[in-house]
């Protein structure tokens, strides 16, 4: 593991050319859906909530990570508020669209 990244250095990354290309990249790659209303079985889009590309080893002690497509997943703000214990997660539910296809027939 690398050092731990100053909250300026943060800063910067996430203000960078190089992240923001990578942040379009997983929304698309991931359909714009937040992946863990998904795995629930609720469609969350951009088209209802506000989507973040979350890193699941944290950038801060992971840096190295920053840019592995395995390391991002798209999740709503109310998910990635959820995942890093923020207050404020449970104040304003996000208004999931119950998945009409949930018991149509699947092709994997």
């Amino acid at each position: 593991m690398q050092s731990k990244l100053t909250w300026q250095e943060r800063r910067n990354f996430y203000n960078s050319t190089q992240w923001k290309q990578m942040h379009d990249y997983i929304l698309n790659r991931d359909h714009h859906e937040c992946l863990w209303c998904k795995a629930d079985g609720k469609v969350t889009t951009d088209a209802d909530a506000v989507l973040e590309v979350d890193h699941i080893k944290e950038l801060e002690f992971y840096p190295e990570l920053r840019m592995d497509p395995n390391n991002l997943r798209t999740l709503c703000k109310d998910c990635h508020n959820k995942r890093h214990h923020r207050m404020n997660y449970s104040s304003h539910q996000h208004k999931a669209k119950p998945n009409r296809w949930h018991e149509d027939e699947r092709w994997d």
